[in-house]
């Protein structure tokens, strides 16, 4: 699993311009399923998430995690984020798990985020999504856990 971790001071989702999902402070995390991932990326990415420090303590260090502060989790699926930019122009998406397989596994994320206690709020999968943030920091942290057997190793060297 591939994610992009943001902090938000509010995001948004829009599918047709209905607002299908939002949070005030809190995250937006954009993920996209790889072939070949499977529960323990899905269950690592959402710990690793709900655990990170990236919220300002009273000394205004990154020492407060999502859960801390009470904010919520808005998770959207974004399959791109595997585009292949190696060769050519145009990205291949050969990496991508298919998408009845990415849904499932993306909604076994969410349902792991919110077994951690948080509040999420979802994209629309498979929808063409106007997604609104006002990243607060701006803080932005790529997030990785490769499928088993990838050599990618443990965490895939991100985290």
């Amino acid at each position: 699993m591939i994610l992009v971790v943001q902090r938000a001071a509010r995001a948004a989702v829009r599918v047709e311009g209905e607002t299908v999902g939002a949070v005030g402070r809190g995250l937006l995390v954009l993920a996209a399923v790889e072939a070949g991932d499977g529960e323990d990326q899905a269950r690592w990415c959402a710990r690793k998430v709900a655990e990170l420090r990236i919220f300002p303590d009273e000394h205004d260090r990154m020492n407060r995690s999502v859960r801390e502060v009470g904010g919520g989790v808005l998770a959207v699926s974004q399959f791109t984020l595997v585009g292949d930019l190696r060769k050519g122009t145009r990205p291949s998406f050969s990496r991508a798990a298919p998408p009845e397989e990415a849904r499932g596994l993306f909604e076994r994320f969410v349902g792991f985020l919110r077994a951690e206690g948080l509040t999420v709020a979802t994209g629309r999968f498979q929808a063409r999504m106007e997604v609104e943030l006002v990243n607060e920091g701006p803080v932005t942290l790529i997030l990785r856990r490769p499928p088993s057997g990838s050599g990618g190793g443990e965490g895939g060297g991100s985290a």
